[in-house]
C-alpha cells in the first residue's frame, strides 16, 4: 500500500511538472494575436516604434473626436496662416449633418487581417510593374491627383481611398472613399460647399467648386491626429507634415500590414511624378521631406512596413 501511495504521489508530481513545462513553452499560443496576419503592426516589440505609435490618436474625425485642444487649435491655425473663416465648431456640426458621423476602423481583432497599400506619386514607380501587387491589397490609399488610367501596370487600378485637400482634389467613383486632410476651417467649409452650394471657388488658389464623389463615403482626418504626426513622428521637422507622410501614419493606425509605394526620388535622384514624361525635380516646400523619407525608410528597415522603391 505504501508503494502504491508513493507511486501515485510521484505520478502527480510528474504530471504537474509536465503541465508546467508545457505551459512555459507554449504560453504564447494562449495569447491571442492582435490580428489574423502572420505578423501585425500592433505586436511589434520595438522601442523606437513604441515611442512614436500611439493608438489613442484615431485618424478619422467624428463628432465624438472633433473638439480641439488649445495647442492643436493654435498649431492648426498657424499651419497655413489661417484666413477669414467660420467658427470651427459650427462648421463641424454642419459638416456631420452632411457626411456620416461614424467611428471608422475600430474593428481590430484576432480575426482581421487588413493589408493596405499606400501609393505615392514618385517617379520611381515608372517601369516598376507593381500594379498587381498593389491591387491585391485590401485597401489602396492614393494621394492627391495621382492617376491610374494608362499607368495600371505600374500603379494598379484599384482605389479604395483618395487622400486630398481642396487644392489637390479630383473626382472619384462611387466605390472610393474621399478622405480630406483639412489644414484650415475653410477646407471643411469647402467640403460642405462642393456637395451643396458650390460657392467656394478659391482658397489661396482656384479650387474645384463641385466634385464627383459619394457623400456617404466621405471621411475627414482629425486635426488632432495631424498635430500628433507633426510633433510625435516628425519632431516638428518642417512647417507641417505632407499628405503622403500623414497617409503612411494613418495606414499604420487602421491596417494590420502596410506596403508603401512611390515615395522618395528615383534611381537618378529625381523628385518627379510617375505620370510626367520629363523629370521636374520638385522641392519639398515647407515639409521636412528628407526627415519624412528617412522615417519611412526606418519603418521599413525595422520590418514594420514594406517599402517598394521601384529599383
Amino acid at each position: 500500500m505504501q508503494r502504491k501511495g508513493e507511486f501515485a504521489l510521484l505520478s502527480v508530481i510528474y504530471c504537474t511538472l509536465a503541465l508546467l513545462y508545457l505551459k512555459s513553452n507554449y504560453l504564447h499560443f494562449e495569447t491571442p494575436s492582435p490580428c489574423g496576419c502572420g505578423h501585425c503592426i500592433q505586436e511589434r516589440n520595438d522601442s523606437w516604434f513604441s515611442d512614436r505609435f500611439n493608438s489613442s490618436y484615431h485618424p478619422i474625425m467624428s463628432t465624438n473626436s472633433s473638439v480641439l485642444s488649445k495647442n492643436t487649435e493654435k498649431w492648426w491655425k498657424n499651419v497655413q496662416r489661417s484666413r477669414t473663416e467660420g467658427n470651427y465648431s459650427e462648421v463641424v456640426e454642419k459638416l456631420f449633418q452632411l457626411i456620416p458621423d461614424q467611428e471608422y476602423y475600430r474593428d481590430r481583432s484576432p480575426h482581421r487581417c487588413r493589408v493596405c497599400s499606400v501609393v505615392g506619386n514618385s517617379g520611381n514607380l515608372k517601369n516598376s510593374h507593381y500594379g498587381l501587387l498593389i491591387d491585391a491589397s485590401d485597401l489602396v490609399l492614393r494621394i492627391n491627383k495621382g492617376p491610374t488610367k494608362g499607368f495600371e501596370k505600374n500603379v494598379g487600378s484599384k482605389t479604395t481611398h483618395r487622400i486630398i485637400y481642396p487644392e489637390s482634389a479630383v473626382d472619384v467613383d462611387n466605390s472610393t472613399h474621399l478622405v480630406l486632410f483639412p489644414f484650415k476651417t475653410l477646407d471643411l467649409e469647402w467640403l460642405i460647399s462642393v456637395f451643396t452650394t458650390h460657392h467656394i471657388t478659391k482658397t489661396y488658389t482656384r479650387v474645384m467648386s463641385t466634385i464627383k464623389a459619394d457623400v456617404n463615403m466621405v471621411m475627414v482626418v482629425n486635426p488632432t491626429f495631424m498635430n500628433y504626426v507633426h510633433y510625435v513622428w516628425l519632431k516638428k521637422h518642417g512647417g507641417y507634415p505632407s499628405t503622403g507622410f500623414m497617409t503612411v501614419v494613418l495606414a499604420l493606425h487602421i491596417c494590420d500590414q502596410v506596403r508603401v509605394f512611390g515615395f522618395g526620388a528615383d534611381r537618378h535622384g529625381n523628385w518627379d511624378h510617375y505620370f510626367e514624361k520629363t523629370p521636374q525635380n520638385y522641392k519639398t516646400g515647407r515639409h521636412g521631406g528628407s526627415f519624412e523619407y528617412n522615417t519611412i525608410k526606418e519603418l521599413n528597415d525595422r520590418n514594420i512596413i514594406e517599402m517598394y522603391r521601384g529599383w
